[in-house]
């Protein structure tokens, strides 16, 4: 017959320690849900790592542009160098056959000059050094040897130039590489953090750059304090056109321009030739260290190593192409810790 006995009740300690255990799991689960949200980023905070980044990719930027230009003249200097070599070559050459038809000419005659015999199988270095020798040579063989020998002094110097260029060139490609890396690390790194907010929280960022934007556009209009120059003003102008392009790093125009690709492009459009980087642009005038000297069309630069420059715009804004993520705008001078002013 089946057993009808009672099931045997939970011990008082065992309800205790399980009621005290999904206590304690239900407070760490709202703990939890409550420490969420205040570890992540706010916006703002998000915004300011953000520009950090995009100051350090541009810092990267303008150090790439430095290896680009140099790539360039090493380029040219060394298919210079390459051309004198081939042409000195070549000179070289015709000067050896002279003496060789020399030399032909007299083992006809059956009187060929033992330092001709020598000269045809041995480095002409050697005997123009021993007065006996030179005495048996003819005042024309002896300056046609003298040629012989400069030329060949300046060939391996112009081989040995080239060599170093080639090796120059080596390492800039290599610091290119480096840079160019660099500039991707950092905006990969700030595209996760914006990736990070929401859309509203993308949305209200934008929305604060372009209040900021119109703002400044209308403080340029308020102020007309007279250009530099004819040709500022004209390179001003030019870069006026070009409001709202793209900031692409590396780029110097027509449709999309880093920081020094936008302000070399416009002076460029004002028949004035200025060099690529911030940091050289910095070297190409007169350096004015008044905010309240500067004219509009004056280059500005900014920050310590002067990795950044725009152009006066008066009123105390500057037209610029700030960074990744922005276009050619406004801004006010303040935004940035303003160095000195150049008139080109």
């Amino acid at each position: 017959m089946a057993s009808h006995r009672r099931p045997k009740q939970p011990s008082r300690v065992r309800v205790t320690v399980l009621t005290t255990a999904a206590a304690a799991a239900v407070a760490l689960s709202a703990n939890a849900a409550n420490a969420a949200p205040s570890d992540k980023p706010s916006k703002d905070e998000v915004k300011a790592k953000v520009d950090a980044l995009y100051e350090q990719a541009e810092q990267a930027t303008e150090k790439l542009n430095g290896a680009k230009e140099k790539q360039q003249e090493l380029q040219k200097e060394i298919s210079t160098v390459q051309d004198n070599v081939a042409r000195g070559q070549e000179e070289l050459n015709e000067l050896r056959d002279s003496i060789g038809l020399a030399a032909a000419a007299q083992y006809r005659s059956g009187s060929i000059d033992s330092s001709l015999q020598l000269f045809l199988s041995s480095n002409p270095e050697d005997y123009l050094d021993k007065a006996s020798t030179a005495d048996q040579l003819s005042a024309q063989q002896v300056d046609a040897l003298k040629k012989i020998q400069e030329k060949q002094r300046e060939l391996a110097q112009e081989r040995a130039e080239a060599t170093e260029k080639l090796q120059d060139l080596a390492s800039t490609r290599a610091e290119l590489a480096k840079q160019k890396k660099a500039v991707q690390a950092k905006l990969a790194s700030a595209q996760k953090l914006l990736n990070s907010l929401t859309a509203a929280e993308r949305a209200a960022l934008a929305a604060a750059d372009a209040r900021a934007s119109r703002s400044a556009s209308a403080r340029v209009d308020l102020g007309n304090t007279g250009s530099a120059s004819a040709r500022a003003q004209a390179a001003f102008q030019a870069a006026q056109s070009k409001i709202g392009s793209p900031y692409v790093y590396g780029a110097n125009g027509p449709s999309s321009f880093d920081c020094s690709g936008f302000t070399s492009w416009a002076f460029a459009q004002a028949g004035v030739t200025i060099p690529r980087t911030s940091q050289a642009q910095a070297n190409a005038g007169t350096r004015i260290y008044s905010q309240s000297d500067l004219k509009v069309g004056d280059l500005v630069l900014f920050y310590g190593d002067l990795h950044h420059v725009g152009f006066y715009a008066g009123n105390g804004m500057i037209l610029h192409a700030p960074r990744t993520g922005t276009v050619v705008r406004y801004e006010s001078i303040n935004n940035m810790p303003f160095q000195f002013g150049v008139r080109i």
